[in-house]
């Protein structure tokens, strides 16, 4: 069963969904561009009938109450910091996290700057952010696939791009995802200052990651990491991904997968698969 709540933390407030015994593990799921919590739903599901309270709130600029304007909020730093403070809110010590898409990014980043607070780690598509911004500075592929984020960078335009028609540029994108998912989703971009925000992940970070050859993005993550990869994603190369486990000091778990970006969507019986096996392999609870 899947439970709404809001958590107010200091001026913000986030919109979570959740499911199982609130006295469990817990996990803590985050979803990425362009989507909701509402993405995992069915893994949430699963995973609560394993005895793990599941916890998958709408990020920073997804939920209403928590959607401060400007770019300079939406810093991976900050991004992060929201899902520590989720957690100690909840009463939470230690957490096991699972992240797609920029949900991935924020969960390196709470990998590597928390450690000691994360049982496990499972990231979806992207790879660790050093790895990614390499090759987003020196891979001719990868380039490419990312020209999206510097045509993100452009003020309004994207904006009405992505609204025209409804929305149809995104609904192409949500072309597995099911009515009740893409009725959640647009009512969350329908909003106003969403589409905004969450362009903001890209304006303010983008700068970051493709200048990764002169600056370190992350240093080594030291946890127990599994990353999952479709083959044919649009958006995201085997440049990077191949690197990934060059910055991962923690035990690495690598799937590739034959399947695209929207693994969850396309590929869910191979990806709960494996995040139940990462999970049962670190829960606390077991060991």
């Amino acid at each position: 069963m899947i439970v709404h709540k809001q958590l107010t933390l200091d001026h913000l407030t986030f919109d979570l969904r959740c499911a199982g015994d609130p006295s469990n593990e817990l996990v803590i799921l985050l979803h990425g561009f362009p989507e909701t919590n509402h993405m995992w739903i069915p893994l949430m599901k699963d995973l609560s009938k394993k005895g793990l309270y599941c916890v998958a709130p709408n990020l920073r600029g997804y939920s209403p109450g928590a959607q401060p304007k400007g770019k300079k909020n939406y810093t991976l730093e900050q991004l992060g910091s929201d899902i520590v403070t989720i957690s100690k809110a909840l009463g939470k010590e230690k957490f096991h996290l699972i992240g797609h898409d920029w949900g991935a990014c924020i969960g390196w980043h709470v990998a590597y700057e928390q450690p000691e607070l994360v049982l496990s780690w499972s990231a979806l598509s992207i790879p660790h952010l050093q790895g990614f911004g390499e090759a987003l500075a020196k891979d001719p592929t990868q380039k490419k696939m990312s020209s999206y984020m510097q045509r993100f960078q452009i003020p309004w335009l994207p904006e009405y791009k992505i609204k025209k028609d409804n929305f149809a540029v995104l609904k192409r994108l949500w072309k597995n995802c099911t009515k009740e998912e893409i009725a959640d989703y647009l009512s969350v971009f329908q909003k106003k200052g969403t589409v905004t925000a969450a362009l903001n992940y890209y304006r303010e970070n983008y700068k970051i990651l493709k200048n990764a050859t002169k600056t370190q993005i992350l240093d080594d993550v030291d946890v127990p990491t599994l990353m999952i990869w479709g083959e044919d994603d649009f958006a995201i190369g085997s440049y990077g991904v191949e690197r990934c486990k060059d910055y991962v000091t923690g035990d690495y778990t690598f799937i590739k997968v034959k399947g695209g970006h929207w693994l969850v969507q396309t590929n869910y019986n191979e990806v709960a698969l494996a995040i139940n096996n990462h999970l049962d392999k670190y829960r606390s609870s077991l060991n």
